[in-house]
């Protein structure tokens, strides 16, 4: 199956195999009442996704007698090694590079230093690693990229964009962490690899991922708070994660949480950045006892009872309480999802952020679906290339 093979597929064809790649192993029975399909209409359909390898009919699930004697269902899969597609975190002092299946499944991954911010030599080194990952994985379909900052312009009106094999995303991409200011880097890219690629906020895309395949899988309102160098916030509301033209400047410096509260190294007080973000964690505990400490050592400290360190992160979890609180309360999500790698905050503090929490809400109201999700540079990664599988089985258009 080529990389463009999804696209002769009709919108009805196309909406299956898109319900069967995020749902499956699904029944027809299951896929026949989600899309409103009679069981005639669905056969037709499902041939020619059978007939091609992009899905499979998996065996009859174990059945009571009674439910034996019509015939057993057997459900419908994707193939998911049919497809192959690479994902790269870019952050200012490495390249994280993964492989994964057409089910987003990680099959590969590679680190790899970071000695300049050059555009044209960063894009000469994702064009080493995939060339590295296509010599393994000779189904290689398309490139996902994420990096910290902002789309000067995107594709469509709202996910990822990006254009058919050999073409790049049309838009340029601006990242205070690299100094890129208006980069046509998914370009760049493309010009070297000759396959689809397409560069997202790597907050975006990793809500994207979990959206599609992981915590907010099946869920029509789901909301992904994440914690780490910065503060990422995104809403998904049927499937679709919301977008504003400003959704990837990023709103941590600007969502105050208290007036008084600590300050950042850049001199913001109060925000969420603030409170949450590991730098200024860091910053805090440095400026109270004179000693450097990297954050999984202030989350020790804090569990063993050093009065500073858990005083800091006391604040933290009561800052994170309210702002959780403050998205259930607005958005009204089924779930929300803490991801990121400063989510071990929650281990260490969790009864002071649920003390947050319901101090904030009403006392009659249900509690917040919470999960919280630690997610290594591989995760973004990973939601990078699943940004590269979007491109292929919506078959958006060239931009």
């Amino acid at each position: 199956m080529s990389a463009a093979s999804w696209a002769p597929l009709t919108p009805a064809e196309r909406a299956v195999a898109i319900e069967v790649l995020t749902h499956g192993p699904i029944s027809r029975t299951e896929i026949a009442r989600r899309l409103d399909l009679s069981a005639g209409s669905l056969t037709r359909l499902t041939k020619p996704l059978i007939e091609s390898g992009l899905l499979i009919e998996g065996p009859a699930p174990v059945t009571t007698a009674a439910a034996r004697q019509g015939r057993p269902s057997q459900p419908l899969d994707i193939v998911a090694d049919s497809r192959y597609f690479a994902g790269f975190k870019i952050t200012a002092d490495a390249v994280y590079g993964v492989v994964t299946t057409l089910k987003s499944d990680i099959v590969a991954d590679r680190t790899v230093p970071l000695h300049t911010h050059d555009p044209d030599q960063v894009a000469d080194l994702l064009h080493t690693m995939t060339e590295e990952f296509t010599a393994a994985f000779p189904r290689l379909s398309g490139i996902g990229v994420g990096v910290g900052g902002h789309l000067d312009s995107r594709a469509g009106d709202s996910g990822a964009g990006g254009t058919p094999a050999g073409g790049g995303h049309a838009g340029t991409v601006s990242s205070p962490f690299l100094g890129w200011r208006s980069v046509p880097f998914a370009d760049l890219l493309a010009q070297r690899t000759g396959l689809p690629v397409v560069v997202e906020n790597d907050v975006a895309a990793l809500i994207e991922a979990e959206a599609w395949f992981g915590a907010g899988r099946g869920l029509d309102r789901f909301a992904v708070l994440t914690i780490g160098a910065g503060i990422g916030y995104g809403l998904v509301i049927g499937g679709q994660l919301v977008r504003t033209p400003e959704s990837d400047h990023g709103i941590g410096p600007r969502w105050i949480v208290s007036q008084n509260g600590p300050l950042t190294p850049d001199g913001d007080r109060g925000s969420v950045v603030s409170f949450l973000a590991i730098p200024s964690i860091r910053y805090q505990v440095r400026a109270a006892t004179g000693r450097d400490h990297t954050y999984d050592e202030i989350l020790a400290l804090a569990a063993a009872g050093d009065p500073m360190p858990a005083r800091v992160l006391d604040e933290a979890a009561r800052a994170l309480g309210t702002v959780v609180a403050q998205i259930a309360n607005f958005a009204m999500p089924q779930k929300i999802l803490l991801a990121g790698e400063g989510v071990g905050l929650v281990d260490v503090a969790g009864p002071a952020i649920e003390e947050a929490i319901r101090a904030n809400r009403d006392p009659f109201a249900a509690p917040v679906p919470l999960e919280t999700k630690i997610s290594d540079f591989n995760d973004w990664a990973r939601g990078a290339a699943v940004l590269a599988i979007q491109i292929l089985v919506l078959g958006r258009p060239e931009v």
